[in-house]
């Protein structure tokens, strides 16, 4: 038996369901500052998945990648939600 899309498709769904909570705490938190970090570590995450020898953990690393790539436009959105007032402004932060 091969397992693997089955371990794939379990890690994306629970990082996709950790993102999501993670683009709403981050953009709370700091705004839309930290979008090169996740440009940083999206970026290095592809990057490695080319350098790795097991498929699985290149699997892994590339789908972490576009995640955290496709989660800069996601913090994007969630400030655009917060304008809207579908979520909570941080009364604290000033920017």
């Amino acid at each position: 038996m091969n397992f693997f899309g089955l371990i794939l498709g379990a890690f994306m769904l629970v990082v996709i369901g950790l993102f999501h909570t993670l683009v709403i705490k981050v953009e709370y938190h700091f705004g839309t500052r930290l979008w090169p970090v996740f440009l940083v570590i999206g970026l290095f995450c592809m990057i490695v998945s080319f350098l790795v020898n097991s498929s699985l953990i290149s699997g892994v690393l590339g789908i972490a990648g576009f995640l955290f790539l496709w989660n800069i436009h996601e913090i994007f959105k969630q400030k655009e939600r917060v304008r809207k007032g579908w979520f909570p402004k941080n009364p604290k932060r000033q920017i």
